[in-house]
């Protein structure tokens, strides 16, 4: 065996165990949250020993993030760059109103319960708090497009468009169509009532 081949096995078998490493650390937070997850609980899930574990991740931060990078795609939040995009075409006020809807809602609807998890530990696992601006930017981003011009009315369009509201929203239980139609309406109210002020 030459020694490229062995150093490249090696390699190999390193980036399998840390992919392993991930896969049962996001499995464990889902399960239970960030903040609450031991190193020996996801050691142990991964069938690594804990000093394994420490040698790719030396600190929870470092385990938070390279998780985060796969969430990220998983989830496929809105960022600011695409909103554009997102928007082009769009005839009418009540047409980029709905797209926003729709867009947030299937990102919320897939991410839902990890953003969750991610808000409940926010404040004590600061690499939620930077992946959690991250996504509130994108949200924002795609509001202010959506509004086009209407500035004013893009602090309140955002809470509106917030995942806190968003689960609230989910909780009153009413059927898809009818709620995508009453926050239309609720941000055409918003757009109206921050005219005036």
């Amino acid at each position: 065996m030459t020694r490229d081949y062995r150093m490249r096995r090696r390699a190999e078998a390193q980036q399998a165990t840390r992919e392993r490493i991930l896969r049962a650390t996001m499995q464990v937070h889902d399960e239970k949250g960030v903040a609450p997850a031991t190193f020996a609980e996801i050691a142990a899930r991964a069938g690594v020993g804990q000093a394994t574990l420490h040698r790719h991740f030396p600190t929870l931060g470092d385990l938070v993030m390279a998780c985060g990078q796969h969430v990220w795609q998983e989830m496929r939040p809105p960022v600011p760059d695409a909103a554009p995009a997102v928007f082009a075409g769009a005839r009418s006020r009540q047409e980029r109103l709905a797209r926003l809807v729709q867009e947030l809602d299937s990102f919320y609807t897939r991410g839902a319960l990890r953003l969750g998890l991610a808000a409940r530990d926010r404040a004590l696992v600061p690499q939620l708090d930077g992946f959690l601006n991250a996504v509130e930017a994108g949200v924002h981003a795609y509001v202010k497009d959506a509004l086009a011009g209407q500035d004013h009315a893009v602090p309140v369009a955002s809470a509106l468009m917030s995942f806190p509201m968003w689960q609230q929203f989910q909780r009153m239980g009413l059927p898809a169509q009818e709620l995508t139609d009453l926050k239309i309406r609720l941000l055409g109210c918003a757009i109206k009532a921050t005219a005036q002020s």
